[in-house]
């Protein structure tokens, strides 16, 4: 008598030996769906550098800082550096974490306060939303 595999076919001895119909059956290959380049959502959610205000740096420093490091235009910078004075901070960038880790990095070797923290909005790229 022919012994029933454990994927439902039968060894080589067919219905004559007992087993099913006669068929082999075994795991036939599954195609998985692979998604569109454009479906994908890239993991890197995007992450703002803040400046945040403190009692140390002038207004006009402040102001050169954004225009040489960020190369802001004069009125860009200038409004980035009131929503620091105002409101206590100012988002000068956007972008990756490391984009911003070095962006940090480059207002704390200028005197700046700044941090870094996950965008609540997409985009990439410099923006300079408060």
């Amino acid at each position: 008598m022919a012994e029933c595999t454990i994927f439902g076919g039968c060894v080589p001895n067919g219905p004559a030996a007992g087993c099913h119909d006669g068929t082999v059956s075994g795991t036939a290959p599954v195609e998985l769906e692979r998604p569109d380049v454009e479906d994908v959502v890239l993991p890197d959610t995007p992450w703002i550098t803040i400046v945040w205000n403190d009692p140390i740096n002038l207004m006009s420093y402040v102001t050169y800082v954004f225009q040489t490091y960020f190369n802001y235009p004069r009125k860009k910078a200038e409004k980035l550096m009131m929503d620091v004075h105002k409101r206590g901070k100012a988002v000068v960038s956007s972008g990756t974490r490391e984009e911003m880790e070095r962006d940090v990095e480059a207002m704390h070797s200028y005197g700046l306060w700044a941090t870094l923290e996950k965008s609540g909005k997409g985009g990439d790229g410099k923006s300079g939303n408060a």
